[in-house]
C-alpha cells in the first residue's frame, strides 16, 4: 500500500484479543512456561505489533521457523528468548551467538557440529528436537535411541528446550497422542535439559499431562479453533471488510466471472468487492463463502479472480459502491471460512495479502 493513497478493502487486527487469548491459554497450563509462536510474521498479522502485545502480557520466550525471522525478531526485543526451529545449517553458527538466539538442533549431526563451535565460542544453549511421530524435522527413532543411550553426546552443549510436536492433537481421541506423551516422556527422563515442551495450541487442550514444562501457543493466539468439531474457546482477532466498488442488476441468461461459472435465473443484484486470491480470499471459496452486510447475508457468486469476488446482493437494499461488506468477521471467522475453503485457518491467516489497509486495535497499537 502506498503511503498517503487511500486504499481499498480493510485487515482489522485485535491485538487486545490476542492479549487475551494468551491469558487463556496460561490459565490452562496449570504452572507450565506459555511461549509465544510468532513464526511467518506472526501468521501473518505483523510480528513487531503482535509481539509487542504478548511482551506486554508477560511473554518472554518466542518461537519462530528460520534464523532470519529469529534476527528480525532479535532487533525488536533484545530481552526475549528467541529459539528458531528450522535446524542449524553450516554457517550458521556464529549468527546465533552474535544475536543471542537459540539454534534447534534436529539431528545427530546438527548436534555436533553446535557442540563444535561451542567448544571454541563457549558453553551455548541449544533447544533439542526428538521426532516422536511427525517423521519431519527432529532426531529420527534411531538418532533419538543413540541419545537416549548416550546421553553423553549431547554433552557439549547446553539443550535449554527438549522438544517434540504433536501430530494429531487436534484431534483429541487419536492413538497417537498418547504414544508420543509417553515417547517424550521416557526422554525427558534420561537427556538432561531445562524445560521440555511437547503441546502446541491443541495439545494444550489434551490436558496437564502433555503440557510438561512449556507450551507452544500459536494458531490459538490468533483465534484458531485448537480443537476440531468442539466450541472454540478463543476470541476471534482479525476483521476483514471488503470494498465494494460497484454494484449492478442482472437477470437471466446473463452469468458472472470466468468461465461463467454461475448462470442467474432471476433478477438479481450483484455487488462487485476489492478481494481476490492475490489477497488470500482463496479461489476454492467461488460459489461457497457468505460475506454480510449488517444481518443480510451475501452469498459470493461465480468464481474468485485475482483481485475481484462477486456478491448477490439482491437482499442488501441500499447497499452502494463505497460501502464495505465483512468478509470475516465475529460471525463468519477464520475458521468458517476456511472450512468452506477446504483448508485451514493457518493458510487463511498467513495467505492475507499485503494490500489491504492494516488497522490494528487495542493497547500497544
Amino acid at each position: 500500500m502506498t503511503a498517503g493513497v487511500p486504499a481499498g478493502s480493510t485487515l482489522t487486527i485485535d491485538l487486545d484479543a490476542i492479549a487475551a487469548n494468551y491469558r487463556t491459554l496460561c490459565d490452562r497450563t496449570e504452572g507450565a512456561v506459555c511461549a509465544g509462536v510468532v513464526k511467518a510474521d506472526a501468521y501473518g498479522l505483523g510480528v513487531e505489533p503482535v509481539g509487542r502485545r504478548l511482551w506486554l502480557e508477560g511473554c518472554r520466550t518466542f518461537f519462530v521457523a528460520s534464523l532470519d525471522e529469529a534476527v528480525r525478531l532479535r532487533g525488536l526485543f533484545q530481552g526475549a528468548e528467541i529459539v528458531a526451529l528450522n535446524g542449524l545449517m553450516p554457517g550458521e553458527e556464529a549468527y546465533y551467538r552474535e544475536y543471542g538466539l537459540v539454534p534447534t538442533l534436529n539431528d545427530i549431526g546438527q548436534i555436533e557440529a553446535w557442540s563444535t563451535y561451542c567448544a571454541s565460542a563457549g558453553h551455548l544453549p541449544a533447544a533439542v528436537h526428538l521426532d516422536t511421530g511427525m517423521s519431519r524435522l527432529g532426531l529420527s527413532a534411531s538418532e533419538r535411541r543413540r541419545l537416549l543411550d548416550d546421553p553423553e553426546i549431547a554433552s557439549g552443549i547446553e539443550c535449554r528446550y527438549l522438544l517434540s510436536h504433536l501430530a494429531c492433537a487436534d484431534t483429541p481421541d487419536h492413538s497417537l497422542n498418547d504414544a508420543q506423551r509417553r515417547d517424550f516422556a521416557e526422554a525427558v527422563s534420561r537427556v538432561p535439559h531445562g524445560k521440555a515442551s511437547l503441546a502446541a495450541s491443541s495439545g494444550i487442550f489434551l490436558g496437564s499431562e502433555w503440557h510438561f514444562d512449556m507450551v507452544r501457543a500459536g494458531i490459538a493466539l490468533y483465534g484458531g479453533a485448537p480443537v476440531e468439531g468442539q466450541p472454540n474457546p478463543m476470541a476471534p482477532v482479525v476483521r476483514l471488510d471488503g470494498l465494494v466498488l460497484q454494484v449492478r442488476d442482472v437477470d437471466s441468461p446473463e452469468t458472472v466471472g470466468y468461465g461463467a461459472a454461475h448462470k442467474f435465473t432471476k433478477p438479481t443484484r450483484v455487488a462487485t468487492v476489492a478481494a481476490g486470491y492475490a489477497d488470500g480470499y482463496l479461489r476454492s471459496l467461488g460459489g461457497r463463502s457468505v460475506a454480510r452486510w449488517g444481518n443480510t447475508a451475501l452469498p459470493l457468486v461465480g468464481r474468485v479472480s485475482m483481485d475481484l469476488i462477486t456478491l448477490d446482493a439482491t437482499a442488501a437494499t441500499g447497499l452502494l459502491a463505497g460501502d464495505t461488506v465483512e468478509l470475516i468477521g465475529p460471525d463468519y471467522d477464520i475458521n468458517a471460512l476456511a472450512s468452506d475453503a477446504g483448508t485451514i485457518p493457518y493458510e487463511i491467516l498467513t495467505s492475507l495479502g499485503q494490500r489491504y489497509r492494516r488497522r490494528y486495535r487495542g493497547d500497544g497499537a
